[in-house]
């Protein structure tokens, strides 16, 4: 072989080496980005994403971006390109750990595969509220919730009436997708309220003579008259008594309730005058519906009430919340007058 082609040869080796080694380094560059850790600057070990419902690819990026928590954006977006994912885009929330490489963090948004919200709520007094705690959880919004809890054509479809309606919203910690929506919500409620029935507490309240929307309103009377848990069985035992015996309740969380003044802090004779199915002062029996949503506290007490002799009850003047209980109205009268002793030192008119 020639002088000549030896250094073409010579040359072509060299040059087929760079190519080589260019090919290589390239493709661990590649490499690293697809498997390489993918998040940076990450408030902690793991971050939840969320993906909002009809967002499309240019979006999620945009998000990513914005949040500062990608390494490198290029190499994100050329691995969910490769990968399909402008077309693959889920809703949802995501949970991400610090280390996930791009090739799994494209996996994950593209399965759908989202952390569960563990959504929680409890006793409250009205739908706005209800509406405002579900929308700070979830991706419906509270006008939305808000709409459907107004709207009487849902409620009888459930079974309900504008009476009975808070009955089904069952206070607990349920485990939701985050992009639930506001018919899903209301329908997955349902679900909770029938399973909740079933069994031991249905078959307690039918010991007792009760339906369920009047378990309900005992529970949410019982909630508005105490807060502590261990008094509510023998605040719920007193109304039973009443019940048995045919006497009106005087609930004075009812008046309230009829008069939708939710501030009122004592109820004066006046108030007592108010025409509505919900005084229990006028009306014997318990009213057409509960007052608020009850907690689980409130209904299992009211379904479980204590037994004993005490036809009345009134808050203790020490304002500790707890309240002073009596079988004859004589002694009623003398708790009450320290209670209202206590009221008019406190200037609470």
């Amino acid at each position: 072989m020639g002088k000549g082609k030896s250094k073409v040869w010579y040359w072509l080796g060299g040059i087929g080496i760079i190519i080589i080694l260019a090919a290589g380094s390239i493709g661990l560059y590649l490499r690293s980005w697809i498997y390489s850790p993918s998040l940076v600057n990450t408030p902690e070990e793991k971050v939840y994403f969320y993906i909002p419902t009809g967002s499309d690819y240019e979006s999620v990026l945009y998000d990513l971006d914005t949040l500062g928590w990608l390494k490198n954006v290029q190499a994100f977006d050329w691995v969910a390109q490769k990968k399909g994912y402008p077309d693959m885009v889920k809703p949802g929330r995501y949970e991400l750990l610090r280390n996930i490489s791009n090739d799994s963090l494209i996996n994950l948004l593209r399965s759908g595969k989202q952390a569960e919200v563990e959504l929680v709520f409890n006793t409250m007094r009205t739908f706005e509220y209800l509406a405002q705690v579900i929308s700070s959880q979830l991706e419906a919004d509270s006008s939305s919730l808000i709409e459907l809890f107004r709207d009487t054509s849902g409620m009888e479809a459930f079974g309900f009436s504008p009476d009975s309606w808070f009955g089904m919203f069952i206070p607990n910690t349920y485990r939701f997708f985050w992009n639930t929506s506001a018919e899903q919500f209301v329908k997955r409620m349902k679900v909770e309220y029938d399973n909740f029935w079933k069994g031991a507490r249905d078959d307690r309240r039918k010991e007792i003579n009760l339906s369920r929307n009047e378990v309900m309103a005992l529970a949410a009377i019982v909630q508005s008259e105490t807060f502590k848990v261990d008094e509510m069985p023998r605040v719920a035992g007193a109304y039973m008594n009443r019940i048995r015996k045919g006497m009106r309740l005087q609930a004075d969380p009812t008046v309230i309730y009829a008069l939708k003044q939710p501030g009122i802090r004592r109820v004066l004779r006046k108030h007592l005058k108010v025409d509505s199915p919900y005084n229990t002062y006028k009306y014997a029996g318990l009213p057409p519906g509960p007052i608020r949503i009850p907690s689980l506290q409130a209904i299992d007490a009211s379904l479980n009430y204590e037994k004993h002799k005490y036809i009345y009850f009134c808050a203790k003047e020490d304002f500790s919340g707890y309240h002073s209980f009596a079988t004859r109205y004589t002694e009623h009268l003398r708790n009450a007058r320290r209670y209202q002793r206590a009221l008019n030192k406190r200037n609470i008119y």
